[in-house]
């Protein structure tokens, strides 16, 4: 599972695909984010920002691999194999790997969108009631 730091972008567009460079970046941040968590604890508040950029860089990616899997095989070989779009009958069809890859993309994207969903509006709506027990203090 490549894609969040860009290794999809990489293998269609080679190493100077800048796309492909900057996907490891919300990544990074998101596994800075987790790792404070383990040092720092639940209630470090920095680690609640950083988080969701990792689970919302995941479910992009995963919508990725939806659209490239549901790309039309005479449409893939037009853009990525131009050889192969010569001669239809060489070009090997996607078949049922395809359909599962797009599965278990949507299943694992979905999870981890609702997750970093959930996340987000749970750690935001503690801080505030927070700051409304400060206020009230």
């Amino acid at each position: 599972m490549t894609g969040p730091v860009g290794g999809h972008r990489f293998y269609l567009y080679g190493l100077g695909d800048l796309w492909g460079w900057l996907h490891a970046v919300p990544t990074l941040v998101g596994a800075w984010g987790i790792n404070r968590v383990f040092e720092f604890g639940q209630d470090d508040q920095l680690s609640w920002v950083l988080i969701p950029a990792l689970g919302f860089m995941v479910a992009y990616t995963m919508l990725q691999a939806i659209l490239y899997g549901l790309t039309p095989d005479e449409k893939w070989h037009a853009r990525f194999n131009p050889q192969l779009a010569a001669s239809p009958d060489m070009a090997p069809s996607s078949g049922w790997p395809a359909v599962i890859g797009v599965a278990l993309a949507l299943m694992l994207g979905a999870t981890v969108l609702m997750s970093t969903i959930a996340f987000s509006g749970q750690r935001y709506f503690e801080y505030q009631i927070e700051e409304a027990r400060k206020i009230s203090q």
